[in-house]
């Protein structure tokens, strides 16, 4: 097959995944896992199937994956499709690179530098450093790892006994900071999780207490995590109080802003972020609310020194590091070695939106997510669950009749997925089962919202009267 041809039949398929985005339809043809592993060729062949079979195995891909480009995706923290940030991820494939050092990526590296740079200054830590990582998860991690060099220096060296360390996070925190805590080395035990407020904030006196409760049981306390912008609620701890006590305290603050941290771009919303600057350490994601393709996340970090102790290597890798690009070689402040150049599609969308841009995107989010709101307040078998100031809805169906009123949610929330029409998550606050949607895909509007809302009341109606799925899910 010649280049040409193989290529416009590739952008074909492009062009009509895209366009499938703005035409009626389901989400995804939902088949059971078990039923699907039986009804698809995945096995790999011994003797290879040519370049024509490359085409039917992404037509067959295609038609199994969900949409993530339809309005009516509202299920994890992400969606939508940027079209220049699809642009930068194509061109970060197409020239194949990696980005340890400034020889084979000088263009790139640049433009790592001069994001993160800017988003250092959002933030407050002029004169700071960071790296793009493989996500929040990866950027919690390696706040924690620098916490851990400051309390315990040369530990990257030598070690630690983790066992007589400390960490404290919200109880809502991200799931990511208990598997930090079996990476850098002090297991989930010695994550002390602190209680949130009704509206899912972490409360300052009870940090405080906890703190003193671990060094009176003989720990050393070493890191607080804050999130700004919880998985569920989207609620922002009280950046401003923690900072505080972490600082009275000697502990490194890491805040967990994979969600929230976009909230920066705009004047009416910054003030959710208020403290940030007095943290030692941020992490945030631009694939989500900003709505780069996957993955796309900043680490951030006020003292450069700290990383860079914490990402040594002792220059071991002469074939890659040398003196004369010691200032520009990004491989000095990463864990990884290879690392794709995740930096492009950001700077391609950054260059486009302006930061009004990026303001208005998500000032109009989070507008979206007062009609929902507005909408569940309007309807006498709808229950909000939490207060709000982001873009996260949490609800529930309140049925009329005397049932079990989680079992409900949980069978109409398996309904709206088994039909497709949109897709939402299931969530708990506390006891309680809710039905979560997320706001942060640029293809939602008003009559999505309502769209949606009226599905969930017609599918309610049907459980409340005992009518069964359509189909098995």
């Amino acid at each position: 097959m010649e280049l040409d041809d193989f290529v416009n039949r590739l952008c074909q398929r492009i062009l009509h995944y895209i366009e499938s985005g703005e035409k009626p339809g389901k989400l995804v043809d939902f088949v059971p896992a078990d039923s699907l592993s039986k009804t698809s060729d995945l096995h790999l062949p011994l003797e290879g199937r040519g370049t024509e079979a490359v085409f039917d195995d992404i037509d067959e891909f295609l038609r199994n994956t969900v949409k993530t480009n339809r309005a009516e995706f509202m299920n994890p923290l992400w969606g939508g499709l940027n079209l220049s940030g699809f642009a930068g991820e194509v061109i970060t494939a197409l020239t194949n690179t990696s980005m340890y050092t400034y020889e084979l990526a000088p263009f790139a590296t640049l433009i790592e530098q001069a994001i993160l740079k800017r988003m250092g200054e959002l933030v407050g830590f002029s004169g700071g450093a960071g790296t793009l990582a493989t996500g929040g998860s990866n950027g919690n991690m390696l706040g924690m790892l620098c916490a851990r060099e400051v309390a315990f220096p040369s530990s990257t060296h030598r070690g630690i006994d983790g066992t007589k360390m400390a960490a404290f996070v919200s109880e809502e925190s991200h799931y990511s900071v208990l598997m930090s805590a079996n990476v850098i080395g002090i297991g989930h035990r010695n994550l002390f999780k602190i209680a949130v407020d009704e509206d899912g904030r972490m409360q300052p006196d009870v940090l405080r207490e906890e703190i003193h409760r671990a060094r009176r049981e003989g720990l050393t306390p070493f890191c607080v995590v804050s999130t700004s912008g919880t998985t569920v609620r989207g609620a922002f701890d009280p950046l401003v109080e923690i900072g505080q006590i972490a600082h009275e305290e000697g502990i490194w603050h890491h805040v967990d802003a994979a969600w929230g941290g976009s909230a920066l771009f705009s004047s009416q919303l910054s003030s959710l972020m208020k403290g940030v600057e007095l943290a030692d350490s941020v992490c945030w994601d631009a694939h989500k609310m900003m709505g780069l393709p996957l993955i796309c996340s900043a680490f951030l970090v006020k003292q450069p020194e700290v990383l860079a102790k914490v990402c040594a290597h002792g220059n071991v890798a002469h074939y890659l590091f040398h003196e004369s690009s010691k200032e520009h070689d990004l491989g000095r402040y990463s864990l990884q070695c290879g690392r794709r150049n995740d930096a492009l599609k950001l700077w391609l969308a950054w260059r486009e939106c302006g930061d009004a841009g990026w303001a208005s995107l998500v000032e109009d989010y989070v507008s979206l997510a007062d009609h929902l709101q507005a909408r569940v307040d309007d309807h006498t078998n709808l229950e909000m669950m939490s207060s709000r100031v982001w873009t996260n809805v949490c609800f529930r169906y309140v049925p009329r009749k005397d049932v079990d009123i989680n079992e409900i949610n949980s069978e109409l929330r398996l309904r709206i997925m088994q039909n497709a029409d949109f897709m939402v998550s299931r969530s708990n606050i506390g006891e309680d089962v809710v039905i979560r949607s997320v706001i942060s895909n640029p293809g939602i509007t008003t009559s999505t919202l309502d769209a949606f809302i009226d599905e969930v009341l017609r599918i309610g109606n049907d459980i409340e009267q005992g009518l069964p799925r359509e189909t098995a899910y």
